[in-house]
Order: structure tokens, then sequence, then C-alpha cells
């Protein structure tokens, strides 16, 4: 029997062919442990394969669509751009879009955040705010600042400076002779509380252990770089409010900067625009990428100070000009369809809907606190994670190498549902057009998966 040239089996022969994927052993698709999903449409909160089955987008594609695949109005607007100014050097030229999108990320932002760095995506927005604050120091005078602090389970990006300050071990260890190494402060992951410890008491005890790393490392840092209020890619780890409210005033007395890569969970994710409102606190770097253009263009932006700004405003002989460039920065075509997303968070009530549809999803997910398998449910507005154990009285976790989060993710997919669990933790990132019957089949297949995953 001859296989059609769009099926499913023939795109995926045809992409195993050539094709390296990120994050994947490709070992598990080339054997067939793992299918390959050939998709060739988005609708909503949905994604379609070649012969038709249809998938519901439980991650958003990666944490970046907001407003549901081929989005009607994010496309015109991108249609139209391409028929006016596709791309531009933007080392002495501008447009438009570019402009725009900087006064609309200004506007929205906390103040004092005064100039926009753009760059591509989420991990070169983090080499810019790090490059960025040591030269800020060195320009300043104080080029024995050349150190880092990030959080221990933190998870910022792969290229080789966002991976030097992140410290999950599946992403740096093989790498780990090329990097820096930066500070580690503890974690303010409530699941790591001590017994009878509320979130903010563990957010209050980690700001004493990050103060006394400041004490003895302040004057060899230039910044702490925090996911605000939940990291991501290190398990959906949650944390109290309070210790960004901490980390800005320890970040002014020991005289560091504070980064706070958003690129995750800004955009309305946790709940509010960006997770620092929160805190009612404004870092000096906020990096953004994913949700910016709603999962349409690869885009990143570096929101910083006047302040900083000013501290490489000079004659050109001086030598202090921040030189960080890729082609594609400031792209027309991105910023038009991040103008395009900003303006729908303008246009319509998003954070009040993505607050009940949060509200749903906890509701469905409550009665999994009780599950022998499940030692935590835990939830941000739109991020929600499950944390499956071994033995919950322990919280032993289960063996890595026994791939229980694989299982849910294979369930899924033969269900109609895209899961993509990081090891243990089952977590949950819809789209905000999901709908309410869409989270019940989400949850519902989870549920489904999460009693595949622990059987023996």
């Amino acid at each position: 029997m001859t296989i059609p040239a769009n099926s499913n089996a023939t795109l995926a022969e045809r992409d195993l062919r050539h094709v390296w994927h990120p994050c994947t052993q490709m070992h598990d698709h080339g054997e067939g442990t793992v299918p390959m999903v050939p998709i060739v449409r988005g609708e909503g909160a949905w994604l379609v394969d070649a012969e038709g089955r249809r998938y519901l987008d439980g991650v958003s594609s990666w944490w970046v669509n907001l407003f549901g695949h081929a989005n009607l109005r994010i496309a015109a607007a991108l249609a139209d751009q391409a028929g006016t100014l596709e791309q531009v050097i933007f080392a002495g030229f501008t447009h438009e879009p570019a402009i725009r999108l900087a006064e609309e990320l200004v506007r929205v932002t906390p103040a004092p955040l005064q100039r926009v760095f753009f760059a591509d995506n989420g991990s070169s927005a983090i080499e810019v705010a790090l490059k960025m604050s040591f030269h800020y120091w060195l320009n300043r005078g104080h080029g024995e600042k050349t150190r880092f602090i990030a959080l221990s389970g933190s998870y910022h990006g792969e290229t080789l400076g966002a991976l030097s300050v992140s410290d999950v071990a599946l992403y740096r260890k093989t790498y780990a002779p090329l990097l820096l190494t930066p500070l580690l402060a503890p974690s303010p992951d409530a699941y790591e509380g001590e017994p009878g410890e509320t979130p903010a008491q563990t957010a209050a005890r980690r700001l004493g252990e990050l103060r006394t790393l400041l004490e003895r490392h302040a004057h060899e840092t230039c910044a702490v770089i925090v996911e605000p209020l939940v990291q991501c890619a290190g398990g959906m780890r949650m944390y109290h409010p309070d210790y960004l409210v901490g980390l800005r005033a320890l970040c002014d007395e020991f005289a560091v900067h504070f980064i706070a890569d958003e690129i995750a969970v800004g955009f309305g994710r946790t709940g509010t625009l960006f997770a620092c409102e929160q805190a009612a606190v404004s870092p000096d770097f906020m990096c953004l990428s994913k949700g910016l253009t709603a999962g349409f263009m690869p885009l990143s932006a570096v929101l910083t100070t006047d302040e900083v700004y000013e501290a490489f405003y000079a004659e050109y002989n001086a030598g202090k000009a921040f030189l960080h460039s890729h082609s594609y920065t400031g792209n027309p075509l991105a910023c038009r369809v991040a103008l395009e997303t900003l303006a729908i968070f303008r246009d319509e009530p998003v954070l009040e809907r993505n607050r009940q549809l949060a509200a749903h999803l906890a509701r469905r997910l409550a009665p999994l606190r009780e599950h022998p398998q499940v030692a935590d449910v835990r939830q941000a507005g739109m991020i929600a994670a499950v944390e499956l154990v071994a033995d919950k009285v322990s919280r032993r976790p289960y063996p890595a190498d026994e791939r229980r989060g694989l299982r849910v993710y294979l369930h899924g997919l033969q269900h109609g549902v895209l899961l993509r669990p990081l090891g243990n933790v089952v977590y949950f990132m819809p789209p905000y057009v999901v709908t309410g019957q869409e989270l019940d089949l989400l949850v519902d297949t989870a549920i489904q998966g999460i009693e595949r995953a622990i059987a023996d």
C-alpha cells in the first residue's frame, strides 16, 4: 500500500532524515519510542496534524502562544507589515513599529524602566542583560564586579552566558567547563520550605541567606538574576512575592543590579501583566520574550533605566558604547506583531478572563492534593503544576531514568492533548483562549496520564 505524501508517517520519515530537534534525544524518535508529530495548522488552542488529528495545546507551544494559533487579528497585522517593510538594519536606522513598541513597553512596565534594547529570543535577552550589567559597572570604574548571583534550581536559557546563570543539571552539566561559575543563593521555593513554614516565612529565611551571600560577595557581584514568582524550567517552582520585595531592598543596599527574567512569566501568566507587579517592585533590567509576540515571531526585549543608559552615553573615543548586535535586532515584522499583542491586552479583558480560567483550573486540580503519589499542587495564575513522587510522606521522587513524565506525555498524545512534563512535574500553561470545557479535557487527560505513569 502506498503511503500518502502528506501523511503523518511520510512527513515524520522526511523529518528524521535531516532535522535535529531541540532538547531531544533523537534516538527516541528514530527508534519509534516517541512519535514525531507533524503539525500542519493551528486553530485557537488546538494543533492539527497531517491527518486531521487534533491536539489541545496544554503548554502553549513552549509557553509562547497567548491568544490562539493562527489568531486572525495578529495574522492580519503581520501581513500588513510584510507588505510595507520586512527588515532594515537597526544600527543608524529606525522604523515606526520599533519606536511604537518601545514606547508601549515603557508605558506598561514598572517605572523607572525607560530604555529598550531589542534582541531575537529569550536567551539573547539574558545575554544582553548580563553584559549590560557588567559593562555598566566597568564604565563606572568597578571592573572588579564580574560575577552574578542566581537561585538554586534556576534556568535562564541555553546560550553560554544564560546557561552560566542556570542551575538545572540536565542543561548545565555537559557544558560546565565552558561556563562562568555563578554564586548560588538558595531558592525561596515554597515546596522546599521547612515543615510548618508558610511561603512567606520561607521567603524571609532565604532572604537572610541571600544577605549573607551579598555581605561576602557584593564587591565582586554585578547582579542578582531571578525568574519572578515561578522558576519555570526548574520544575515550576513557586515562591512568595515577599522575596522580590526583599531582593529589591538588598540589591539597593549592596549596590548590585536586580535582573528580572520575565521571559516565561510575563504578559499575564501569573495573574498580572508582569510578575514583578505582585511585589510592587521594579528591577534594573527586565527581560521579555515568549508571549511578547503571542507565539508568532521571534523577538525579545531588555528594559532598563536611564541611569544604566547614561553610563554608556559618552564621546565615541571614550569607548563606552554597548557593543552587542544581532542581524534581526528590532525586526519590523516582529515589532508589529508585538504591538498587536499588546493591543489585545489593552482592548480586551484578558487578565480578568485569565483569573476566571485560573480559578476553574484550581478547582479541577484540587482533588489531586489527596492523591497518594502527589506531593504538591501549586499554581500562579495560568501556570499550574502537579508534583509526582514515589513516596508522599518523605517526598522521595521517582528515579529520573524511569521517565514517568514521558508516560504522561504519550498518554496525552494518544488522547489528543499536548502535555510535556518537566521530569516528574506535570504542568499546565495553556493559551488564554482556552475554554472551561477545554481545561476540563486537559485536566482529565492529565489525571488519566498520571495513573498510567505511576502504574508499575
